[in-house]
C-alpha cells in the first residue's frame, strides 16, 4: 500500500522513542514488536552525546534484527549546528537500512526542503534504491500557523506528528491554569492544534500521529488520550515507555466487529450499485456513497494491518 504521495503506508500505531545515546534501550526496542521506533538524536541526547550518538543509531540500524519494526531516526532541526551531519552521517553509513527521517521543529516549507534536498543527493550519490520517507514533528506556534504549507511540501513526506511538549513552551501554556487545583481549563487546550494537525495530513493523504504521554504510570489516562487522537484521524501515538506499546496498538487497530461491519455494508451498497439502484438497508443500517467512503478509512487500515 502506497500513501498519495506514492510513499509506502507504514505501521505506525505507536512509536517508541528511544533515546540513540543508549545502546541498551535500542537493544530492547528493537525486540519489543512495536510498529515504529525512532532513535532519537535530539532532546534525549545531550549536546555532548549528539555526535558520538549517530554511531549507536548507525550501528543499530546495521547490525540489530528489528523484524517488521519501521527504523526512524529523530534528527536535530535546521537552526542547529547538527542538523545536516545528523542526515548526513546517518544515510551514508546506514541509508539501505532506514525508513525515514524524523525532522523536527519545521517552521515553514524551507525547513522541510532543506532535507527533502539533502536527502536526494545522498540518494543519488549511494545509488539506493528506495527514498527515505520523511516525518515532521510540528512543535512550534509558527510550524503550525504553516501546517498546510508544510503538509503539501515535498512527495516524501509521509506523516507528521503533534509535539506537545515545545509546541507549549512556544504558546506560553500555563499548566497551573490548565490543571491546577484552583482552575481547570474548560476543555481540551490541545484539540485545536491536533484537529489543524490531523486536518492538514488527511488532507494531503498523509499520517496524523499523536505525541507523547509524559504519565507513563497512568495508563488509562494514556488510552484516553489514544481514544482522543483516533477520534481526529490520526493513526498512532508516541510511546516514551515499552509499558505504552500494547495500549497504543490496541487502541489504533479497528476492531473485527467493525471490520465486518465495513465490509458487508460496502458489498451491499456495491451490488445495490451494479443493480442501478442506489442507498441500501441491511441489518437495520443505512448504507450509501457516504458512509462507504466513512467505511473505506476501516477497510485501509485493516488491510494495511493484515486483518
Amino acid at each position: 500500500m502506497h500513501n498519495a504521495n506514492g510513499q509506502p503506508r507504514r505501521h505506525r500505531r505507536c512509536q517508541l522513542s528511544v533515546p540513540g545515546s543508549n545502546p541498551k534501550m535500542i537493544q530492547k526496542a528493537s525486540e519489543s514488536g512495536v510498529d515504529h521506533v525512532f532513535l532519537d538524536l535530539e532532546d534525549a541526547c545531550a549536546p555532548n552525546q549528539k555526535v558520538a550518538a549517530r554511531d549507536n543509531v548507525v550501528d543499530a540500524l546495521n547490525n540489530l534484527d528489528w523484524g517488521d519494526t519501521v527504523r526512524c531516526v529523530r534528527i536535530n532541526d535546521t537552526g542547529t549546528q547538527w542538523c545536516h551531519d545528523d542526515i548526513i552521517t546517518v544515510v551514508e553509513k546506514a541509508g539501505g537500512n532506514l525508513d525515514t527521517i524524523m525532522l523536527t521543529k519545521p517552521f515553514d516549507a524551507s525547513d522541510v526542503l532543506f532535507a527533502d534536498k539533502l536527502l536526494t543527493q545522498l540518494e543519488l550519490k549511494l545509488g539506493l534504491d528506495k527514498k527515505i520517507g520523511l516525518e515532521l514533528l510540528i512543535e512550534e506556534t509558527l510550524g503550525l500557523q504553516n501546517v498546510e504549507e508544510i503538509a503539501g511540501s515535498t512527495p516524501r513526506l509521509e506523516a507528521m506528528v503533534f509535539g506537545m511538549g515545545d509546541y507549549s513552551a512556544s504558546q506560553g501554556l500555563d499548566f497551573d491554569a490548565m490543571y491546577g487545583p484552583d482552575y481547570k481549563y474548560p476543555g481540551d487546550v490541545f484539540h485545536y492544534a491536533k484537529f489543524r494537525v490531523a486536518m492538514a495530513a488527511r488532507a494531503r493523504g498523509i499520517d496524523a500521529v499523536d505525541g507523547p504521554f509524559g504519565n507513563i504510570a497512568n495508563t488509562d489516562a494514556y488510552r484516553e488520550s489514544c481514544l482522543q487522537a483516533r477520534a481526529l484521524g490520526m493513526v498512532g501515538k508516541w510511546a516514551l515507555h515499552p509499558r505504552q506499546i500494547e495500549h497504543a496498538q490496541d487502541i489504533f487497530t479497528p476492531r473485527r466487529e467493525k471490520i465486518d461491519e465495513a465490509r458487508k455494508l460496502t458489498a451491499a451498497y456495491r451490488e445495490s450499485e451494479e443493480r442501478g439502484e442506489g442507498a441500501v438497508m441491511i441489518d437495520g443500517k443505512f448504507a450509501d456513497a457516504a458512509t462507504v467512503r466513512y467505511y473505506a478509512n476501516t477497510l485501509e487500515l485493516a488491510d494495511l494491518y493484515g486483518l
